[in-house]
């Protein structure tokens, strides 16, 4: 069988997959109808000699577009909204005579059915949904036209060419990659799945360029700010070439939902060679520490220039990525921090902790793990395929955590179906709605192979959900977007829909126990020594003996415990209706060898009531206040004018830092850059300067970042206004 033959009965797709926004067809610049007569030069029939896309960052095209931040010389604009095109001619054009229309293209294969060939006709006025283009203006030799876009097309980069009819066929323009135009998502256009209705959300949600993402304990929330970037040169690009990686079809690229959905899968290299390696072991020999990042614009870039995944991330480096792909493309983005995250392995709704009879966590048995905090997104859309009213923020997380339909993304999850319980609509609400409303069952291991539930605790897991806030550095509390705080009826929806419960906790609760045991970590600052303090009460009138078990251990943040650097059992006797407190000192030697990325410390407290064998447990985690990197200015701070940034970072350990790199960045201030130091010794103080030319005006911020072989989560940020450039 030929070659041709095969392609021509390929099954039920006739043309190859279109799957790439680089690879290109050209159309035609000449489709004749027969031959042409001798004598007829088509020369003389109505030619284009010039095409003026209005498209510098100050043209209104780019204005009333809310691209004009874009790094681009290329048109950008929204769908669904029209914009300006001036075409000159090689003479007056008729209207009476002379028939043109613009066209657009993408990728290979162009199909008007599958809008990847989109032929805009000349119409007498635009109408709403539909592509148009109108004539607003002629002048001599020039048309100008409004053209509109549909409010569902494809987001990419299109090829623009403008055709002429004859008597004996179409002329059209030849390839011009100057008037190549990128259509985006728009927010601001109600016809569109995206549109949010409100101005102060879509400028923090599609044009802030730097976020803050909230870490640490939910106890001791840190903060750090992120250059998200998504306007700076070659990053939309990225964007178009992370879809076209993913091999995602062309044809799909309007739908917010599964651009969102490819996204999350492409974030993480796991299984599909995408931006970011995630690594949790503490080792990152061969890249950059998770830490260190201070923003998405260094990955992408290093991504498409490499053509390999980037080396390393974790949560809030997946979380900030893509971000900056959400909101390049239009897609509302905000980053969220779930504190207590539950990673519920086997998708039963509850976090197994399995303890020793002596009360001691029985590790073999314990795979469900608790994150400190978790980082995902949250975009926003319409979800016409789910039931009225499941529309708005969806949960779409690029951490690889668990694997969905075959690869590892999770979202869009309604964060509505999530609150109520209704994880039966796709896609992963099941696993999302387990990170937020998880029950933390303590389960004693019998030596005779049976289980005893212990204790369930229904308010650790989700205990806090936080964003940025709107138009502020400042913490928003969303915890109730996605969670009734008292409500059990989600729970119970969640289980109705499939997620069933291997351990049946109703009604095995014991009756409460009459003493109650809590405990406190002190402030604890990296370096220094810090108390535990427990604390015992008894409510009752008799007499109790209890023996208590001390598990201290460094943790990774996402629960996972590394090694466990003290442990202590100590007696304690409680007279009746009375409280006694247990102060245990931690000293910095004990843990300062063993520290991880995010030098977390986490404490498990067991205790058994010796005259009733209740068992009491509590846990905590604690995040040591780490050192800050001081960045200072100097010089005029105004468009285009030389400014002196400094930053500064002094040792308080006992010990040297060795292999320091320092990173900066500051959207609109400086590109991304990096300094090393070999060493830094106890007590001494590194600078390092850098001259600036800040080309954005408005409030602007400066982020550092420094990481060593034995320090890391070392953070800096100054918050700086740029003047505009005075006019002569």
């Amino acid at each position: 069988m030929s070659e041709t033959s095969r392609i021509a009965f390929g099954g039920r797709r006739a043309v190859p997959p279109n799957n790439s926004n680089a690879a290109e067809d050209d159309l035609p610049t000449l489709e004749l109808q027969g031959v042409v007569p001798r004598g007829v030069n088509l020369q003389e029939f109505l030619n284009v000699t010039s095409i003026h896309l209005f498209k510098e960052r100050w043209d209104t095209n780019k204005v009333d577009h809310h691209t004009d931040k874009y790094e681009n010389n290329k048109l950008i604009v929204r769908r669904g909204q029209s914009f300006y095109i001036q075409i000159d001619f090689n003479r007056p054009y008729d209207p009476r005579r002379d028939l043109f229309r613009v066209e657009y293209v993408i990728g290979r294969y162009p199909q008007e059915n599958k809008g990847t060939y989109i032929p805009v006709p000349i119409v007498s006025e635009l109408q709403s949904g539909k592509w148009g283009a109108k004539i607003v203006m002629r002048e001599d030799r020039s048309v100008r036209l409004s053209v509109q876009s549909s409010p569902e097309c494809i987001v990419g980069k299109f090829r623009m060419y403008v055709a002429v009819w004859t008597p004996y066929g179409i002329i059209r323009t030849s390839r011009n990659p100057e008037t190549d135009t990128y259509i985006l998502f728009n927010p601001w256009c109600e016809d569109d799945a995206v549109y949010l209705d409100n101005e102060k959300e879509r400028e923090e949600y599609v044009l802030n360029d730097i976020g803050v993402i909230f870490y640490g304990e939910v106890n001791d929330i840190k903060t750090r700010s992120w250059s998200y970037g998504q306007f700076e040169d070659g990053i939309l690009d990225t964007c178009l070439y992370v879809m076209d990686r993913a091999q995602m079809d062309l044809s799909g690229r309007g739908n917010p939902i599964k651009v969102s959905r490819v996204g999350s899968a492409m974030v993480n290299a796991k299984d599909d060679e995408g931006v970011l390696v995630g690594s949790w072991d503490n080792i990152y020999a061969y890249g950059v520490p998770p830490s260190a990042w201070t923003g998405s614009v260094d990955i992408l870039l290093e991504y498409q220039s490499s053509e390999n995944p980037v080396r390393y991330g974790q949560c809030w480096v997946f979380a900030g990525v893509f971000n900056t792909f959400l909101r390049c493309l239009g897609i509302p983005a905000r980053i969220v921090t779930n504190y207590f995250s539950a990673h519920d392995n086997d998708a039963n709704l509850q976090m197994d902790i399995f303890l020793e009879e002596d009360g001691n966590v029985n590790s073999k048995l314990t795979k469900d793990s608790v994150w400190n905090y978790h980082c995902w997104n949250e975009a926003w859309m319409t979800r016409p395929d789910l039931p009225v009213g499941f529309g708005g923020w969806q949960a779409v997380d690029s951490t690889p955590q668990e694997n969905s339909d075959g690869m590892y993304r999770c979202g869009p999850a309604s964060v509505q179906a999530i609150k109520h319980g209704h994880v039966c609509f796709q896609f992963d609400a099941p696993f999302v709605f387990a990170e937020v409303n998880s029950d933390l069952i303590y389960i004693t291991a019998k030596k005779d192979g049976t289980h005893v539930v212990e204790n369930v605790d229904a308010t650790h897991i989700g205990k806090l959900i936080v964003t940025k806030q709107i138009g502020g550095d400042g913490m928003m509390d969303i915890t109730d977007t996605y969670k009734f705080q008292e409500e059990r009826l989600a729970l119970e929806t969640a289980l109705m829909y499939g997620a069933k419960k291997p351990l049946n906790t109703e009604g095995v609760m014991k009756s409460r126990s009459k003493v109650d045991m809590d405990f406190e970590v002190e402030n604890a600052v990296l370096g220094k020594d810090l108390k535990l303090t427990i604390t015992f009460r008894n409510n009752s009138h008799n007499h109790y003996t209890i023996t208590a078990y001390l598990s201290a251990n460094i943790t990774f943040y996402t629960g996972v415990s590394k090694a466990e650097f003290k442990k202590e059992t100590f007696d304690v006797t409680l007279e009746p209706l009375s409280f006694k407190k247990e102060a245990v000192l931690i000293q910095a030697g004990e843990y300062m060898g063993q520290l991880l990325e995010q030098a977390s410390l986490h404490f498990f407290v067991t205790a058994r009531i010796n005259e009733t064998s209740d068992v009491l447990a509590k846990q905590k985690s604690t995040v040591l206040t780490i050192p800050k990197l001081i960045i200072k200015v100097r010089g005029a701070q105004v468009v285009g004018s030389d400014m002196i940034v400094t930053v500064e970072f002094t040792n308080p350990l006992k010990e040297t830092l060795r292999n320091v790199w320092i990173h900066l960045d500051g959207p609109g201030i400086t590109r991304p850059m990096r300094k090393m130091f070999r060493e830094i010794r106890p007590n001494s103080t590194v600078q390092w300067e850098e001259v600036c030319r800040p080309w954005v005006s408005g409030p602007r911020k400066l982020i550092a970042s420094m990481s060593s072989d034995s320090l890391r989560h070392v953070y800096g940020e100054l918050d700086v206004q740029i003047q505009r450039r005075p006019s002569m």
